[in-house]
């Protein structure tokens, strides 16, 4: 009966601190600085007239759908050298992506600046101009920067509350819940969670939300080398998997944790974390964006970074934590990220043909392509988390799903019967005892 209470006491708790979405024990003390951060109007409209006044290195689109009344939509804006560059599939192929959650405004003033940095409009300090060209020449690029507008359009309003979390509404490993730790006290066994049940909620089932059926078309039909993935609340540098406590195993694996260590040496000096999310940052994350990309989308190179992190800040003050609130640190942490963005578009094509050459022939006639390379690398990977994997692992969510809605409903309906019996149990056996003849 103890085990059934604390059950009962968890799902009380859970209800009465979120009321439709909005936790209300959260606010934020520090008011958004309107000096440094622009608002997103202004950001998308500043982003749009970016891409107007280079129409021979960029192009943008506006994707948009909806889920049950609920309107989303994300631009997405692409990088080539030329315009003929956008279509060249030889070209090593990056897909970044900013502004997932609401509250971290810095990610996509990072994406505005980077933007800005590849045009040309905008310098980086310490970096020479023919040498990023040369970089750039060999890559198409597809930049979104603000993926979840309207997170942040409720953020600037004043609102706080995360409702469905983008980057657990992934497929890999979608809605499962960590138990970490757990012991006895005061008669009951008592469990520790992994995560705050109202800064994880999945939503409904995998791709339940407009802007991630948005995104897995956007890469989907890109096919990148390289992902990354921009967040705020921490400095850190991870790679796969989030839902493990380890990285994958391989050639690509290690690959990944060179680069990784080389842009923390050189643009964080070595303050960021890195390695796997799910073995570095303290907890599992089941249904992220970077899982899928590696597992699903077969990215062979794919990250997630954290740009920024006030240790100091109050957990209540949302801003603070997750937002420089100064000028001098605000262009700290765009001009070192820039510069770590360029690191890895100039180290990211040569690290993989590095590991063609590795592996290939030295005869040049028989030299092939990133594309049919990793196609041959990665087979053994397609067959254990391709396509038709996925289909599978979609239908075997939603089975769970619905699994645990009966399950529960099974435990409200036994504990009102039994409520019920415990009631009746005087009043409605003794007269039918008495009605037996002696």
């Amino acid at each position: 009966m103890g085990y059934f209470l604390v059950f009962i006491l968890i799902w009380v708790s859970l209800l009465c601190s979120v009321v439709n979405g909005r936790n209300l024990s959260r606010s934020s003390f520090t008011p958004i600085n309107r000096d440094l951060y622009r608002s997103g109007e202004v950001f998308m409209e500043d982003i749009k007239a970016l891409v107007g006044r280079h129409p021979d290195r960029l192009t943008m689109e506006t994707i948009k759908t909806q889920n049950k009344g609920y309107y989303a939509e994300i631009l997405v804006v692409t990088y080539g050298s030329s315009a003929k560059a956008i279509y060249d599939k030889s070209k090593f192929r990056v897909l970044l992506s900013f502004g997932q959650h609401g509250r971290e405004l810095i990610t996509s003033e990072l994406a505005l600046r980077l933007l800005s940095i590849i045009s040309g409009e905008h310098s980086m300090p310490n970096m020479d101009p023919i040498s990023l060209n040369s970089t750039l020449s060999k890559l198409v690029l597809k930049v979104v920067p603000m993926e979840n507008r309207n997170g942040r359009k409720l953020v600037e309003d004043g609102d706080h509350w995360r409702g469905v979390d983008l980057n657990r509404n992934w497929s890999v490993d979608w809605g499962k819940k960590e138990k970490v730790s757990s012991y006895l006290h005061s008669n009951f066994f008592v469990t520790h969670l992994d995560y705050d049940p109202y800064e994880e909620n999945p939503g409904v089932a995998p791709f339940s939300e407009p802007e991630t059926q948005i995104m897995r078309k956007v890469s989907g039909a890109f096919n990148p080398h390289l992902w990354v993935n921009v967040h705020s609340g921490m400095e850190a540098l991870f790679m796969p998997y989030d839902h493990k406590n380890r990285t994958p195993d391989g050639l690509l694996s290690d690959t990944m944790k060179f680069i990784l260590k080389d842009v923390n040496r050189l643009h964080c000096k070595g303050r960021c974390l890195v390695g796997s999310g799910g073995g570095s940052v303290g907890y599992l994350a089941h249904g992220t964006a970077t899982d899928y990309m590696y597992d699903v989308n077969k990215v062979p190179m794919s990250f997630t970074f954290e740009i920024y992190g006030d240790k100091e800040a109050s957990t209540k003050d949302c801003f603070k934590m997750f937002n420089p609130i100064d000028l001098k640190t605000y262009n700290r942490v765009l001009n070192d990220w820039c510069g770590a963005f360029v690191t890895i578009f100039e180290m990211g094509p040569r690290r993989l043909e590095a590991m063609k050459s590795s592996n290939g022939s030295a005869d040049g006639n028989k030299l092939i392509s990133i594309d049919e390379y990793l196609e041959g690398y990665l087979m053994e990977r397609s067959s254990r988390y391709g396509k038709r994997v996925e289909v599978l692992e979609l239908g075997m969510q939603e089975i769970r799903t619905y699994f645990r809605l009966f399950l529960l409903s099974s435990v409200l309906l036994m504990f009102m019967f039994c409520s019920r019996i415990s009631k009746s149990k005087y009043t409605a056996i003794r007269p039918i005892v008495s009605a037996v003849p002696l």
